[in-house]
């Protein structure tokens, strides 16, 4: 397999999607490692898993409807693998294994198979300081988008999960590309108010358009440099309801075809009536309980 990954829209070839057999017990409030997980629980909301499983079947489905390959994680017995864009991510043709957070790394044991695909390909190993989830690495061409947080109390946030370290790795590894970061507020407790990834308050669609949730950014001036590169009239804007149940967070097959959660209305309707980009709705609300949704429950390996 010869990876490829220069943006988010390109037509898709191979992908990886996450599972959610045997997701393992309910986590308690302390067992939580996002707002929106430890809103659910407190609420008693916690998906089930069977609901978990069905969606993600669906998803797959309309993936290999437009002909996509779709790869598996191996089965481990009692883990939470929904969200497979966390653990690894291609940019151009190398891929990174992510540092994730320590309650993760069982996960990582289950792309072993996948990962001899790439074999002729670069794979990177993370030096040991930098921390980075693939879910605020956001690629478009020439850019590379990086979500993170560098304020002293980064160790305090469990939803802190790129670092500035990274920001500077990824720099030197690709010094032709025009490399922004931007620091997204943080909220382990309540999901109004926190961004876990970059990914969950804007992503490209199309060719030049992108959907964005202005209150996600720590900075207006790191907003407004996504404004300038896009334009104001390219970019569609969420609400903090929409962002609650994670709108940015679709997944492109195409630029012309976007995979989006069926509940989300007023976006479905602009990408289809406004932008002429085909919407494939699917049901996708329950794993938005965990955090994630369409884009964190993926890890494309190759585009055109």
């Amino acid at each position: 397999m010869r990876l490829n990954v220069q943006n988010e829209t390109a037509q898709l070839q191979t992908v990886v999607l996450g599972r959610a057999e045997s997701n393992g017990a309910d986590p308690t409030l302390d067992q939580t490692f996002d707002a929106k997980s430890y809103d659910s629980v407190q609420h008693n909301d916690y998906p089930k898993e069977e609901d978990l499983i069905a969606e993600m079947s669906e998803f797959e489905e309309v993936l290999k409807k437009y002909n996509v390959e779709v790869l598996r994680p191996t089965l481990i017995e009692d883990c939470n693998q929904v969200f497979s864009r966390d653990v690894g991510f291609v940019i151009e043709d190398q891929f990174f294994v992510s540092n994730i957070i320590p309650d993760r790394l069982e996960e990582l044991q289950a792309y072993r198979e996948i990962k001899k695909l790439f074999k002729g390909n670069k794979i990177n190993t993370l030096p040991e300081e930098v921390y980075v989830e693939g879910g605020d690495v956001i690629l478009y061409n020439d850019y590379i988008f990086v979500g993170t947080y560098k304020q002293p109390d980064f160790k305090h946030f469990k939803t802190a999960r790129t670092n500035v370290e990274f920001v500077d790795y990824i720099k030197e590894k690709f010094p032709n590309k025009k490399v922004l970061d931007f620091e997204l507020k943080k909220n382990d407790q309540d999901p109004y108010e926190g961004i876990l990834h970059l990914d969950c308050t804007f992503n490209p669609v199309g060719n030049d358009k992108a959907i964005i949730y202005k209150d996600g950014f720590l900075f207006e001036e790191e907003y407004q440099k996504i404004v300038a590169i896009f334009g104001q009239e390219n970019l569609f804007e969420v609400t903090k309801e929409e962002m609650y149940w994670m709108n940015p967070n679709v997944f492109s097959i195409s630029p012309e075809v976007v995979i989006s959660e069926k509940n989300f209305t007023r976006l479905n309707n602009h990408l289809e009536n406004v932008w002429n980009i085909k919407v494939e709705p699917i049901n996708y609300r329950n794993i938005s309980k965990m955090g994630g949704l369409l884009r964190c429950s993926t890890m494309p390996l190759t585009r055109k």
